[in-house]
């Protein structure tokens, strides 16, 4: 991967944004509803983690996140930071920014992620993983 953080930030498209988009809400005599991305191109993911297990700890230079707590039971790590989380909450991650999902109820989480950037799996730089998948120290320098 890269050297340094400098060089990650480097690397980083100028389409991806710094912070949350605006969100727009719009009431209809029905209920109403929120818009996070608004004709732009972003991926949309639904994530699905098991009770006791969670993402590796992670960045990505090319792409950055909002995730939508759809589940109470979520743990959200944003750099040193971990809290839990509940449905409805909304947490932005930046692009460089280490993260890792985990689910520490007796069910599933689910957590909608819109990915602002280019979606890559070979954007996932590691530095954390519980089923082995990350690089020795020596591999990320």
């Amino acid at each position: 991967m890269c050297d340094d953080e400098g060089e990650r930030t480097h690397m980083r498209r100028p389409d991806i944004p710094a912070e949350p988009p605006p969100v727009s809400e719009t009431e209809r005599p029905w209920g109403g509803f929120r818009q996070y991305a608004h004709n732009q191109p972003v991926t949309v993911s639904l994530m699905t983690v098991r009770p006791g297990k969670r993402l590796s700890l992670q960045a990505h230079a090319g792409r950055a996140e909002l995730w939508i707590v759809l589940d109470d039971g979520a743990t959200v790590q944003r750099g040193d930071e971990v809290r839990s989380c509940h449905a409805g909450d909304e947490i932005w991650i930046a692009a460089g920014e280490r993260h890792r999902l985990g689910c520490a109820g007796p069910t599933p989480v689910r957590v909608l992620e819109v990915a602002f950037g280019v979606w890559d799996a070979d954007d996932i730089e590691r530095f954390a993983d519980d089923f082995g998948r990350a690089p020795a120290p020596s591999e990320r320098s």
